[in-house]
């Protein structure tokens, strides 16, 4: 057979032996045409079956008789031939025909044309170089190829006679290698040739471990090696190439912080890229001030912190640092890190340093004002002559709101007082002391008051300064819900749809608009439907029939769109309020699933479209005329007054709501004048407002201890859900809402409540663990707040910090309304606390932010209930900062007694934060 023949039977022995009795003439003429052949492969090259392509590859390479041509050939097919398994010995069968001359030459030419980013597999290179004997190359691309190499952990083919290294890393390999001597110290000066990088080290080393990093990775062996003293590799050489690494790696991070760690610098080389290090310094120090969260900005200070500038490369950039301080705590903390570097250095001044404290001292971590602290006194020791100015920047920490750290700021000003009355005049550092220390908290205030003397007025802003001035209990006033008025005109109608539509929460906007529809519709549709064709353009999505829609019953409210098309005349939707029931995928998916809320809000839509073909009603008696939904009782007698005077007999589920609604009243004449009604509704009505409505229901759970709440055992102590135990003269859909099914959802807070607006408590109960979201609308709503309306706020005092600004507000309101029972907050509090179902930082944080407003006296209230509890057998986590709170509460609010379990603490022999501020509690209560 031709070896043409011999390649197309994928005969890869048969070529061999056939190349092995051709002349070298005669191979040579067969090139051509075996290129020709592959060119010309129907299939295509790559799609040829594995032995066909060796043989075809084995059959050129050999045809290449000129060691030129051998040599650009693999260095052509190197893709085609650098991972060949073990079938890849004909490579070395090929060459192994001519004699060692010429594969030495061939050794030569491949090392002289490959280069780093195209080279060929070192096992063949290897291989030719020990069986010739021949020069070891050192060319760029040789040596890439060589190390390339040894990064493999494989054994290599037997028929290789540079055989295979022990070792199960590549340090190992290399220690082995007789190569290595000779070629490992002349890659650093060659920089074509690649050391490594260090993408990946930070996950190796999280994963592996450091010395995975040291004996597997390239850069990782440079560095192991350039510790070594044996030449292998230049240190001197090695250190400005890696740092050039570094330089191209723009986003820098945790790997090159592994990187730099694993370098280990010394003093002298440290100094010698002073260039390196700043210039890679100064983008990362603009990336901090753009601050971030924690996780962003973790890499970029790992980073900072790897490169290590000294005070006198971080001095160009102070003022960098400086407003580092303003931002997020990492980032503050390592403002401030340098800046110390940079004092202690001698390179800040005075001025500066006092402006640093002033954007430190405030700040509301104590970790960085503790250190802030003591820089301070470091600083007043080692400069006698600043002292004075020294104890200025200290007494900053007067206002802080943590009374452990006015604490500390006042011992170290005692500590250093005398220093600066002898060199700074006695009267000036002693009267900016006592302005200072106007912002102390009263228990503070007798010492202070002794080291500095007398103040000469209280404390700016209304604070309470060194005279103990109680300050009166500061409450917002009482918010009422604005008024609601029925939609005058047609062309009204149609934009309040709009809005209702768009804003699901709007509550007033949706009663507007079923009115509007209603009322307007009555009196001319055709205008009406004309206005309302903005509305009908832009289609609610409606389903096929064979689709599981995602309905949910937070779209009631937005059914007014059905309404609306009811106006009009349109075409229903699919999902259409009066149709919804009969469709097969809603009966499936919601089945049994009560929605009492939901359910009222559909009945009335669709009675309303009834109300609108019929044409008989005026209006909607429960258009409410407050923004909660509460109905005047004069309005609605009025309202049906007229129905009377109309013959019109009001819709059942419309009186119903209008009854739910109806504000309870003690004015004689309203009930006088709802006794004179004759109809059916005007009678009932009249009864209604005699009875005051539906009766409250208490919401404490079973085993609550009424008389003793701080004596709760830990636990969530959820509300009982109420239940009207008596018949109401209304349809079962309005009923339901009082039952214990009527749960309610967090969509539907606003609504509901609107159904209910004066039964807050029983609201509160039925509303569970919904988010924040209710709670603003649950304070505008009437009736009682008992057990459930003040779980609602102490559930969430420590709870999601996006609540905080509510719950805040929510307590203030409660207080100002008159219905605050601290007792009882402090007793759901403290049993929520002690189960860990709620946070003390934020628990506290959002009580001290209420005490801000200028409520000390009724935040005092809740902590002086609930410290008992707080403090019996182990303190809970955290009592150190409220009874640092307790302290200044108590101090603004003019509170005098005793505390038992405060005295108990305040007794214990140390320093702890609880101790001390307990001592500051029962000082201030004596």
């Amino acid at each position: 057979m031709t070896l043409i023949h011999l390649v197309e039977a994928g005969d890869v022995e048969g070529v061999l032996r056939e190349l092995a009795a051709l002349t070298p003439d005669e191979r040579a003429a067969q090139v051509e045409a075996l290129e020709d052949r592959r060119a010309q492969t129907p299939e295509g090259w790559h799609a040829c079956p594995a032995g066909e392509r060796d043989a075809q590859l084995a059959a050129e390479l050999g045809c290449r008789t000129d060691p030129v041509a051998a040599a650009d050939w693999i260095l052509r097919e190197h893709h085609l031939t650098f991972y060949l398994p073990r079938r890849g010995a004909w490579i070395l069968d090929v060459v192994d025909l001519y004699p060692a001359a010429w594969r030495a030459e061939l050794v030569a030419r491949l090392a002289e044309r490959s280069t780093p980013g195209k080279t060929v597999r070192f096992d063949l290179l290897d291989h030719l170089v020990h069986s010739t004997g021949c020069p070891v190359p050192t060319s760029d691309g040789f040596i890439e190829s060589w190390l390339s190499w040894r990064g493999w952990n494989s054994e290599p083919p037997a028929h290789l006679c540079g055989g295979g290294l022990p070792g199960d890393s590549l340090l190992a390999r290399l220690r082995a290698d007789g190569l290595t001597p000779k070629l490992l110290p002349l890659v650093v000066d060659r920089p074509d040739i690649s050391v490594g990088g260090v993408e990946m080290f930070h996950h190796l080393v999280k994963k592996h471990g450091s010395q995975h990093v040291r004996e597997n990775t390239r850069l990782g062996v440079f560095i192991s090696l350039s510790t070594e003293g044996d030449g292998l590799v230049d240190r001197a050489a090695l250190v400005p190439r890696i740092f050039a690494l570094l330089s191209d790696d723009a986003a820098g991070g945790l790997d090159a912080t592994v990187a730099l760690t694993e370098l280990a610098l010394t003093p002298a080389e440290h100094a010698s890229v002073s260039r390196e290090r700043r210039a890679l310094a100064e983008p990362l120090t603009a990336r901090l001030l753009e601050d971030g969260t924690p996780a962003a900005t973790a890499p970029t200070l790992a980073y900072l912190r790897a490169l290590a500038l000294t005070p006198a490369e971080n001095a160009p950039l102070l003022r960098d640092h400086v407003a580092m301080l303003d931002l997020s705590s990492p980032v503050a903390a390592y403002g401030q890190e340098v800046l110390i570097g940079l004092d202690e250095a001698g390179l800040v001044e005075a001025d500066v340093l006092t402006e640093i404290s002033e954007r430190v001292l405030l700040r509301p971590e104590k970790k960085l004002v503790r250190a802030q602290l003591a820089w301070l006194n470091r600083a007043a020791k080692r400069d006698a002559a600043h002292t004075g100015r020294l104890l200025t920047d200290m007494a900053l920490a007067f206002q802080h709101p943590d009374v452990g750290l006015q604490e500390s700021a006042l011992d170290l000003v005692a500590r250093h007082l005398r220093r600066a009355a002898v060199h700074d005049g006695d009267q000036e550092v002693l009267c900016a002391l006592r302005e200072a220390a106007a912002f102390l908290t009263p228990a503070l205030t007798p010492r202070a008051t002794e080291m500095f003397g007398l103040p000469e007025q209280n404390a700016p802003g209304g604070s309470a300064g060194p005279s103990g001035e109680v300050l009166p209990d500061v409450l917002p006033d009482v918010p009422e819900p604005a008024p609601v008025h029925p939609v005058a005109t047609t062309a009204e109608v149609a934009p309040q749809v709009a809005v209702a539509l768009a804003d699901p929460d709007n509550v007033v906007a949706f009663e507007r608009a079923l009115d509007g529809l209603v009322r307007h519709a009555r009196l001319d549709r055709s205008t009406l439907s004309k206005a309302l064709e903005p509305v009908v353009r832009k289609k609610l999505h409606q389903p096929d029939d064979n689709w599981y829609w995602s309905w949910s019953p937070a779209d009631a409210q937005l059914d007014i769109y059905d309404v609306v098309t009811a106006v009009r005349g349109d075409k229903p939707r699919i999902w259409h309020i009066h149709l919804r029931h009969e469709h097969t995928n809603f009966l499936t998916y919601y089945a049994g699933t009560p929605d009492s809320p939901g359910d009222m809000l559909k009945a009335r839509l669709s009675e309303a479209i009834d109300l609108i073909e019929s044409g008989t009603q005026p209006c909607l008696l429960a258009l409410p005329t407050r923004a909660n939904g509460a109905v005047d009782a004069a309005t609605l007698v009025e309202r049906i007054a007229e129905f009377e005077s109309l013959g019109v007999i009001p819709a059942p589920v419309d009186l119903a709501q209008a009854l739910l609604r109806v504000t309870p009243t003690d004015d004689e004449q309203v009930r006088q004048t709802a006794g004179a009604l004759h109809s059916d509704a005007g009678r009932l009505l009249a009864r209604w407002l005699n009875q005051g409505g539906v009766p409250h229901r208490d919401t404490t759970p079973e085993k609550w201890p009424n008389d003793h709440p701080t004596g709760a055992e830990p636990g969530w102590w959820e509300p009982a859900v109420p239940c009207i135990d008596h018949d109401l003269p209304l349809p079962p859909v309005a009923a339901a809402l009082l039952s214990p099914h009527g749960w309610c959802t967090s969509w539907a807070a606003p609504f509901w409540l609107a159904q209910l607006p004066h039964h807050r408590d029983e609201m509160a109960a039925r509303l569970g663990t919904t988010h924040q979201r209710a709670l603003p609308w649950l304070m505008e709503t009437h009736g009682p707040a008992g057990y459930a309306t003040h779980w609602q706020i102490a559930r969430r005092l420590g709870g999601n910090p996006k609540e905080a600004d509510a719950v805040v507000d929510a307590l203030l309101v409660l207080a100002a309304q008159g219905q605050l029972d601290p007792g009882l907050l402090a007793g759901q509090w403290q049993a929520l606390l002690r189960l860990g179902a709620s946070t003390h930082t934020r628990a506290t944080a959002a009580l001290r932010a209420a005490a801000e407003t200028g409520a000390w006296a009724t935040v005092w209230s809740i902590l002086e209930a609930a410290l008992p509890a707080l403090l019996r057998d182990k303190p809970v986590n955290g009592a150190g900062a409220i009874l640092a709170l307790a302290a200044e509460c108590a101090s603004h609010s003019g509170a005098k007694g005793s505390i038992p379990e405060v005295d108990e603490v305040a007794a214990r022999k140390g320093s702890s934060q609880i101790v001390q501020n307990a001592r500051l509690l029962r000082d201030v209560l004596r």
